[in-house]
């Protein structure tokens, strides 16, 4: 895993990528941050969610049509990828300059999450397909987010080091330090 040390580092990476991704637990905050660099670097913004996995009514698409989407998706020249599957890192790392991870502690993930609930409860988020309105987190989804670092950062560093070995990664670990890098990347626009 070839890490970015400092935040000035991966302002500067993002003021000179074309294709980067961000990934991390849901609620960390990978759909805020990368609509931020999508606009502010114009490039086109892509989520896993909205473009590639749901459908109306929380459907799921097809493995094959997903990975389809995803391949049309990542073989653009310019684009932030928001999403965090593993299993298609394989696809995108590949293709990818940056690796963004919202690596925040699951206190904060989970408060995220309820802050994005009292947000948009009921109705669609711009990064959700349409017809799937936003409603109250189960136990599977907040147990993820509660296990995610024991249970998900090894494979996700695992499949960095299989299939981007040489793709830098910056970890956001806390909301001002997110807040800082969007201040960065706002001033260099």
């Amino acid at each position: 895993m070839l890490e970015i040390d400092t935040i000035e580092e991966a302002a500067a990476r993002v003021a000179s990528a074309s294709r980067i991704m961000v990934v991390g637990s849901s609620g960390a905050g990978k759909s805020t941050l990368s609509r931020y660099i999508a606009a502010h670097r114009d490039l086109d913004y892509f989520s896993i969610d909205r473009d590639v996995r749901w459908i109306s009514g929380w459907a799921q698409r097809g493995r094959d049509e997903q990975r389809r989407i995803l391949q049309d998706i990542v073989s653009r020249d310019r684009w932030v990828l928001d999403g965090s599957n593993p299993s298609t890192f394989e696809m995108r790392l590949p293709r990818t300059q940056l690796v963004i991870w919202m690596r925040l502690p699951r206190i904060s993930c989970m408060m995220g999450v309820a802050k994005r609930v009292a947000r948009h409860y009921g109705t669609v988020r711009p990064e959700m397909a349409d017809g799937c309105r936003e409603k109250l987190p189960d136990m599977e989804f907040l147990g993820y987010i509660w296990h995610f670092e024991k249970r998900h950062a090894p494979v996700f560093i695992r499949n960095f080091d299989l299939y981007g070995p040489e793709v830098p990664i910056f970890q956001v670990k806390s909301r001002a330090q997110a807040s800082a890098l969007l201040d960065l990347i706002g001033a260099a626009h």
